[in-house]
């Protein structure tokens, strides 16, 4: 019902972020590094499908008005998106109680980090570069990829709205299209070609399929146009996540996975932090258009990083 209200809702929601870190290093103790990026492909296949799912139960549940159909509610904070957010709720206490009572241990006791703590409350330790310079190298190529897409992101739906008008279901739409793109991608590109290929090549191809997608945003004026950026960079986030993720988790021991990957979404979501507040200051202040020029600039330096990483050689059993 306030503004205060829906900002300590997103503070609560952050504290309990780390389930994509905790998903990534199940992952990584379950695969062999032949499989790796296949296994970080099915984390993305699933973010994909929710993507796509996501947007149209909050579209569809936002026509149920519950502050129309129970006026008195108003006077407790019930709005517009009342309905949706306690489909959300109902979601998040059903893979709760999942989790609780399905969910077991992946990783041996023998192969758990019996060293130093290193649990920190200042963020600014996690650019402490680690023991293993492969680890660090894809961790930055990850915090400079996503303080630039995260921008994106973040002011898209300003950006669809002050160029076409967009609605809030046309928005949806959009985000739909995105997920399809991404689901299909990683489930059938990424997830069979990544390891063929090479992670990093595949995140090296990804950062420059970016370039082009925020190029167009930039200078959007039509429906085509827009959805000829999101393509390109759907397809490109595709491809950089997972194989990044896959990175990390090759160049790390059995012991570290824990911290290599929780460093590694950490930074991201440290991005997620820096990214939009810099891009929505430069695009209230400066206009649309220079976000995404900025954002298309600022992937030289995760591509510059990414060229210097080695692909990690299979160690042998």
């Amino acid at each position: 019902g306030n503004f205060t209200l829906l900002i300590l809702s997103r503070v609560i929601g952050g504290c309990m972020a780390g389930n994509i870190s905790t998903a990534t290093a199940v992952i990584g103790d379950i695969t062999t590094e032949k499989t790796r990026s296949r296994g970080m492909a099915f984390v993305g296949i699933a973010f994909g499908t929710g993507f796509i799912f996501g947007p149209a139960i909050g579209g569809l549940a936002s026509l149920v008005r519950l502050d129309l159909l129970m006026p008195t509610w108003q006077a407790m904070g019930v709005n517009p998106f009342s309905f949706p957010a306690i489909i959300a709720l109902i979601l998040a206490v059903i893979n709760f109680i999942f989790l609780a009572r399905s969910f077991k241990e992946t990783l041996p006791a023998s192969k758990r980090g019996k060293g130093k703590n290193y649990r920190s409350a200042n963020p600014l330790v996690l650019f402490k570069p680690l023991a293993n310079p492969g680890v660090n190298l894809t961790n930055f190529t990850n915090f400079f990829f996503l303080l630039a897409f995260s921008g994106m992101e973040f002011t898209l739906t300003f950006l669809a709205v002050e160029r076409l008008s967009y609605s809030s279901l046309q928005n949806g739409f959009m985000f739909i299209f995105i997920g399809i793109l991404i689901a299909l991608v990683q489930g059938g590109y990424v997830r069979r070609k990544a390891h063929e290929m090479g992670e990093r090549n595949m995140a090296f191809l990804g950062l420059i399929i970016v370039i082009p997608g925020l190029i167009l945003l930039s200078f959007m004026k039509s429906q085509l146009v827009l959805y000829a950026g999101l393509a390109f960079l759907a397809i490109g986030s595709a491809m950089i996540i997972p194989c990044l993720t896959a990175l990390v988790s090759l160049f790390a021991t059995s012991t570290t996975q824990g911290q290599a990957v929780g460093t590694f979404r950490s930074l991201g979501a440290l991005a997620r932090v820096f990214g939009p507040f810099a891009a929505s200051i430069i695009y209230w202040r400066f206009g649309s258009s220079i976000v995404y020029i900025i954002g298309a600039c600022m992937l030289i330096i995760p591509i510059l990083f990414t060229l210097k990483i080695k692909q990690p050689a299979l160690k042998k059993v």
